[in-house]
């Protein structure tokens, strides 16, 4: 299967209803390109892992302003006050988790384990409805495992198998939620021939990747820029 596809075609790779895993802290790490084709479909309803949603009218946030986002599932969300807002008139669905926990959640989908017990949020309301269970004395919270639909990452490099390396905390969440979707697509910066990534830098394998498109974002004077 070719793995290397022209941005346009991750269109066809998205439907309506669909839960998305994207990679990015902050916009740092997130698959920009990508989210501005999907902006080009009629996808609706889409429930969204990641971290934050988008800012400066950048990433995520475009999907939101547009209405396409249900639901939202991730840790940081006051520095975009419209989606606060909607939240607070039930236009949209927020679930808060813990960074640390919704990192080990995405791994956990990933891996095959169902999920895990963890001390984080107990006694806030944060664990409303969750199972609760005492160990060796102590208090712990079960939180399932998080898999989705497709996932967006973004990568520095790929090799046109798919590997990929990641620029230093540009990292981020991308290693894990490109292992827990059932469709991977990586916007990454550069694509060159197998045999010219070093192999001790590939941090995501081949085998979890089945698109790779380049992106047309770079990063200038601190902020995210086309290039293209």
């Amino acid at each position: 299967m070719k793995k290397v596809i022209e941005a346009s075609e991750v269109r066809n790779l998205v439907k309506s209803g669909d839960k998305l895993l994207v990679g990015g802290f902050g916009l740092s790490g997130s698959p920009l390109t990508i989210i501005d084709e999907l902006l080009e479909t009629d996808i609706s309803d889409l429930t969204v892992v990641s971290n934050n949603l988008g800012e400066d009218s950048l990433g995520l946030h475009k999907l939101f302003v547009q209405g396409k986002i249900k639901k939202i599932i991730g840790s940081f969300f006051t520095t975009n006050k419209p989606a606060v807002t909607a939240w607070q008139k039930g236009e949209l669905e927020i679930d808060l988790i813990p960074q640390g926990t919704l990192a080990e959640a995405i791994r956990a989908g990933g891996a095959g384990i169902g999920g895990f017990y963890t001390k984080t949020a107990v006694g806030t309301e944060l664990v409303a409805g969750k199972e609760e269970r005492e160990i060796d004395g102590e208090r712990y919270i079960f939180e399932k495992a998080i898999k989705g639909d497709v996932s967006l990452v973004r990568a520095a490099k790929a090799d046109k198998l798919g590997n990929l390396i990641y620029n230093t905390t540009a990292r981020n969440f991308n290693p894990m939620v490109a292992t827990a979707g059932k469709v991977v697509i990586a916007e990454v910066d550069e694509i060159v021939e197998v045999g010219e990534l070093d192999p001790e830098y590939i941090v995501t394998p081949h085998a979890y990747v089945n698109y790779i498109i380049e992106s047309k974002y770079v990063k200038k004077g601190g902020k995210y820029v086309e290039s293209r």
